[in-house]
């Protein structure tokens, strides 16, 4: 079915207690290396705010976080890492800034959206994002990968509920995989990543 991952991380010096997030940072440049020497490649993660995109990338640990708040409001976070670029921000409103977004669609091969699984209100606040994103022109070969975060609380939708409720089996031709995960003990972020870093290699 499909599964997901994300990233975006700095190279703040690390706690004794973040060995295994340093670790994770490790494995996923690795994993990345099987895609460095190929034209520059853009992955998105977005998702409405409070998603847990942030966490997900400080979880990462793959380089400095770059974070620009333009002054109409548009909060943008970028990690570079070799010649791939990892952008997120927040999706849902503000219908003037809209057009911004366009500017980081070009050359984006993939599509991280994370969602908070156990945000029942919101989730078809959710949905109608990703479809809107979905149907950018720009976007129309990027492999999706969601992540159905925040599966450490107790009310979360699982994977299987959110595929239903984001509409994930009426997609056609896009290819697409959903993962589980707690991005603040990083569970599942591999598990999705390894699955994206896998599509973006067999593309040509």
């Amino acid at each position: 079915s499909h599964s997901s991952r994300s990233c975006q991380c700095p190279l703040l010096p690390a706690p004794p207690a973040e060995g295994r997030t340093a670790a994770m940072g490790n494995i996923f440049g690795n994993l990345l290396k099987s895609l460095i020497g190929k034209k520059e490649m853009r992955i998105l993660m977005v998702g409405l705010d409070a998603a847990g995109k942030t966490t997900i990338l400080y979880k990462l640990k793959l380089g400095e976080i770059v974070t620009t708040i333009p002054t109409i409001g548009f909060n943008v976070e970028t990690v570079e890492y070799k010649n791939i670029s990892f952008t997120v921000w927040d999706v849902g409103g503000q219908d003037k800034i809209r057009p911004l977004w366009r500017h980081y669609f070009q050359n984006t091969q993939g599509l991280i959206f994370v969602v908070d699984s156990n945000d029942r209100e919101r989730v078809n606040e959710a949905r109608e994002e990703l479809m809107r994103m979905l149907a950018e022109d720009e976007l129309r070969d990027a492999v999706l990968l969601v992540f159905a975060n925040k599966q450490d609380l107790p009310n979360a939708m699982n994977a299987a509920e959110i595929t239903d409720k984001l509409g994930l089996h009426s997609l056609r031709h896009r290819n697409w995989y959903i993962q589980a995960t707690c991005a603040t003990s990083g569970d599942g972020l591999y598990e999705g990543l390894d699955w994206l870093a896998n599509q973006l290699k067999n593309k040509k």
